[in-house]
């Protein structure tokens, strides 16, 4: 499968990545509806049968189950693929989404996130919704 640079990183990444937001399920603003955990890991490792190098979910998807999902299906996976993730929208009350960039919640969500995935490093980490505006400048220099 044909690769490109993502950006200046050095990475080669397919053109094609295995997108996992209805992996994250239903019961939620924003979910797909009810999935078969199986099925998605299977999912999973079609695409990188097929040479996608490449996954991409959030924090998010399912409060955590798409990312605990793919930690699952990535278990022995070697050559691991590229997992990229997004924070900035921590679950609130009730299941509810938040927006929040402050360094010590964003630094709570990586960390999360990378034990749900179950990786020593996220490959690209992103700010989901760069928002709230007065928060942005802290979150990118977190991030840093």
């Amino acid at each position: 499968m044909r690769t490109s640079e993502l950006g200046a990183t050095g990475l080669q990444i397919t053109r094609v990545g295995f997108g996992a937001w209805a992996i994250g399920g239903g019961g939620y603003d924003g979910g797909w509806g009810p999935q078969d955990d199986e099925d998605s890991i299977a999912a999973i490792h079609r695409a990188l049968a097929l040479g996608v190098n490449w996954i991409d979910t959030a924090a998010h998807y399912g409060f955590g189950h798409s990312e605990r999902i793919i930690g699952r299906a990535l278990a022995g996976v070697a050559p691991r693929p590229y997992v990229f993730t997004k924070g900035g929208l921590p679950e609130g009350p009730g299941r509810t989404k938040t927006r929040c960039l402050k360094r010590d919640s964003l630094l709570r969500e990586v960390e999360g996130s990378r034990e749900r995935l179950g990786v020593e490093a996220i490959d690209l980490y992103q700010i989901h919704w760069p928002t709230p505006e007065e928060e942005i400048e802290e979150g990118w220099s977190t991030l840093a």
